[in-house]
């Protein structure tokens, strides 16, 4: 897909995201890292995922991000502002950007088995719903689909190794 910002600004931003993905790694969550970034290039607001510490479901890297960005920015509409995603967003977070009104996505690598923005939806184009954003794939996506694989084989070597 062409896009009107630089590949170095892409790479910078999903470099930040992919060291959030680093800290949820080391806090024991799935790596998965956001930042979110104004239209005049400031960052809004920074998460990684952290379902298993706040044991919520919706506990998302992205949803997170765009809570503390709402609650900093004192609205809940974050037009113009683009979400540097490491892993494709699932359903619940495609649909949290529409109903934010997100400017655009850029995401790492694809999720073969919940992405809804390009593998196995394109919820972000649906055209009855009331707003749609760009989106970005593949960027820095072998980094991003390094740190998921590590922290996954970490996590069956350490199940087989303790019999669970």
């Amino acid at each position: 897909m062409s896009d009107p910002t630089d590949e170095a600004t892409h790479r910078r931003w999903m470099l930040e995201a992919l060291a959030e993905a680093e800290r949820a790694a080391a806090a024991g969550e799935v790596p998965v890292g956001c930042v979110l970034v104004s239209a005049e290039g400031v960052s809004l607001a920074r998460a990684h995922n952290l379902r298993e510490a706040l044991e919520d479901p919706t506990a998302h890297a992205e949803v997170l991000a765009m809570r503390s960005a709402a609650a900093d920015l004192g609205t809940w509409r974050l037009e113009g502002v683009t979400a540097y995603v490491t892993l494709e967003p699932c359903v619940m977070c495609a649909g949290a950007f529409v109903n934010a009104r997100i400017g655009r996505v850029v995401y790492g690598c694809d999720d073969p088995k919940a992405g809804a923005v390009s593998t196995l939806y394109q919820l972000h184009q649906d055209a009855r719903l009331n707003h749609r954003y760009p989106v970005l794939g593949g960027v820095e996506a072998g980094a991003c689909s390094e740190v998921l694989r590590t922290f996954f084989r970490a996590r069956r070597k350490g199940s087989a190794l303790t019999g669970g």
